[in-house]
């Protein structure tokens, strides 16, 4: 249904022009650094040329390259097959259904190596959307740009000669800051409906404008994110959180409309000024340690994404009489189950999540051994920086943060004039508790526990 009516508003679909000859521009005229190649792409490159192949640096390093940021990580580009590749390289693995490509390895560092892709389409396995399930077509180069999806993403660069072949006008797009697919935007994303994902990332990322030709379609088709594995979603949207721009992408998702089927709660949460807060600090904090090169958990994302319908279901549960801890668990079984279907959510990312939301009610018991407890708990420190998120946005005191604060960097000493000072301020409370007891004691078998705390 979704399919026949993208055909009725845009027409069929048309193939991209295909153009052999491309623009090359040498090293003065890109002026691309080769200290920020990495040494093992451009070893693999000089490999595969020394035994009579073509080779390059391609796509989003490439990009990166003429923006001079240095790549995070580096494919290649060669006529070899995977078969010829994988004979070169001691460490070399074929992966991939849908696209065959080779994971050459180099200690901690992974090179993808991929095959020049041809243009034919016609005998691609597609599902009853159009899009391409699988397809190993191997081509001529040009044949391959045609196949990438925006122009910025689809130049190469040869380490050996310091050239870079551009045949879409990427380079044009790149100094107009423009973000352009190749080809007709609603056959592209009929083929592979996660571009309209990548997208907004590259967009939110590298500040550019859509094209309006490219963003005109994202509207109509975006439902068809729906027929993709919930696993390659999952892994899109972890590259978005993680793309040191999370808050703009998300935003960006919001106004075109993306994030339905994915993460509707935003409508509702980026509507409340406490959850739109938190969300706000929670991924501004990540933006700047992934700035930073400091390691960054998704289970504490996700966990921070997902937390206002936990808190929700959560308030729930406990109005209609469960205890604190079951009401919980019950809350963030909801959700996590209602994900389950749009998020492949892996199991150990799942598991950090229910460990950090766990941790909340723990932190309100400051008495006893309690406290020290917690502190062995292996995901504190992640636990410890939501609880301090949740009193930054406002939903709970200040002074809660505060006191855990020194009680992490306190000595033995101090931890017991923390715990005692705690210990007085409940006091009264308890004297008074204990005075109504004494008051209505012919009605305490009836009465409800104390707390759920």
């Amino acid at each position: 249904m979704i399919n026949k009516f993208i055909r009725r508003l845009f027409g069929g679909a048309q193939a991209a022009p295909s153009n052999t000859s491309p623009l090359v521009l040498g090293s003065k005229q890109h002026a691309i650094n080769p200290s920020l190649l990495s040494s093992n792409a451009v070893r693999v490159t000089n490999t595969l040329q020394q035994a009579g192949f073509k080779a390059f640096v391609v796509g989003g390093a490439v990009r990166d390259l003429l923006l001079g940021i240095k790549p995070k990580d580096f494919d290649v580009a060669t006529n070899a097959t995977p078969e010829e590749v994988k004979r070169l390289f001691r460490r070399a693995f074929i992966i991939g259904r849908r696209f065959q490509i080779v994971h050459v390895i180099f200690g901690q560092e992974l090179i993808e190596v991929t095959t020049f892709r041809g243009s034919a389409m016609e005998g691609a396995l597609k599902d009853e959307h159009g899009r391409v399930l699988r397809d190993n077509t191997f081509g001529e180069q040009h044949e391959d740009a045609v196949r990438r999806d925006f122009t910025i993403n689809a130049m190469y660069y040869d380490p050996s000669t310091q050239t870079v072949l551009d045949y879409h006008g990427g380079i044009a797009d790149i100094k107009n800051k423009t973000l352009r697919i190749i080809g007709v935007p609603e056959a592209r994303y009929r083929e592979d409906p996660v571009r309209m994902l990548r997208v907004v990332r590259f967009a939110a990322k590298l500040n550019f404008k859509i094209a309006a030709e490219t963003r005109k379609p994202i509207s109509v088709m975006a439902p068809l994110i729906n027929n993709v594995p919930s696993a390659r979603v999952f892994d899109e949207m972890l590259k978005l959180l993680m793309s040191g721009h999370a808050m703009a992408c998300l935003r960006q998702l919001r106004e075109e409309g993306l994030h339905h089927g994915l993460l509707p709660l935003l409508d509702v949460v980026l509507e409340q000024p406490l959850g739109e807060k938190f969300v706000t600090l929670a991924l501004s904090n990540t933006d700047e340690r992934i700035r930073q090169g400091k390691p960054v958990s998704p289970g504490f994302l996700f966990a921070a994404l997902l937390w206002h319908q936990v808190l929700e279901k959560w308030q729930a549960y406990q109005a209609a009489g469960e205890l604190t801890i079951p009401a919980l668990h019950l809350a963030a079984d909801d959700v996590l189950d209602g994900q389950a279907e749009q998020l492949a959510l892996q199991r150990r990312i799942t598991s950090d999540m229910r460990d950090i939301w766990a941790m909340q009610p723990r932190f309100l018991r400051r008495v006893g051994r309690s406290p020290y407890k917690l502190l062995e708990h292996p995901r504190l420190r992640a636990g410890y920086d939501f609880l301090l998120l949740r009193c930054a946005s406002g939903e709970i005191e200040e002074e809660l943060g505060t006191w855990w604060t020194s009680f992490m960097l306190a000595d033995e000493e101090d931890r017991e004039i923390l715990m005692n000072t705690q210990q007085t301020s409940l006091a009264p409370s308890s004297a008074n508790k204990k005075r109504r007891r004494r008051t209505h004691r012919p009605r305490q078998k009836n009465m409800s526990p104390e707390s759920n705390s």
